[in-house]
């Protein structure tokens, strides 16, 4: 038996995971994680739980807000709410950085935003995934263009979350209460 490994082949990360996180925190953490709605038995088999498991605790999760749920072909689906995970992303940034620090990390994203669209002479990232999918572009220029265009939406993300922050920052910080996550 190798080292990486426990006594009944699960992989020793798997056991170390299921010590130390409830089944309810698994799922949470699979499915914040998410890019795209994934079913309840697509999620129980990453969360190392029973399908009927990570259904319950997917309810749970709804109820609380945090997670919601589309059907596709019949299938439900979960996915983190965006708004909760705006929420969340602005708590954390009210609770780390000060408003001046927020303004520097403003001017730095819209920087990058400038460079972007001076670089690749495009006004926004789906026009550089056009660009990437056309016929002629060879596949590191397409797996370039896709991961700017990638990392410019994250920085445009980013950005209105500092906004958002900046925005409110007196209000919210002088009243933790007055937001929610």
């Amino acid at each position: 038996m190798s080292p990486e490994e426990t006594s009944n082949d699960e992989p020793e990360w798997i056991a170390t995971w299921k010590e130390h996180a409830s089944a309810f925190d698994r799922v949470k953490s699979v499915t914040m994680t998410l890019s795209e709605p994934r079913s309840a038995s697509w999620i129980a088999e990453e969360a190392v739980v029973a399908p009927n498991t990570a259904r319950g605790h997917l309810r749970r999760l709804m109820d609380l807000g945090v997670v919601m749920e589309t059907e596709q072909e019949g299938t439900r689906h979960y996915y983190p709410d965006p708004l909760y995970t705006r929420l969340r992303d602005v708590r954390e940034l009210l609770e780390d950085t000060t408003k001046r620090e927020l303004s520097e990390q403003a001017t730095a994203l819209k920087e990058d935003i400038a460079q972007w669209k001076a670089e690749y002479n495009a006004d926004s990232p789906d026009a550089l995934r056009e660009r990437a999918a056309v016929d002629d572009v060879p596949a590191d220029q397409a797996y370039e263009l896709t991961r700017a265009a990638s990392d410019w939406e994250l920085a445009r993300y980013r950005l209105s979350i500092v906004q958002d922050a900046i925005k409110n920052y007196d209000t919210w910080t002088s009243d933790p209460s007055s937001i929610t996550a």
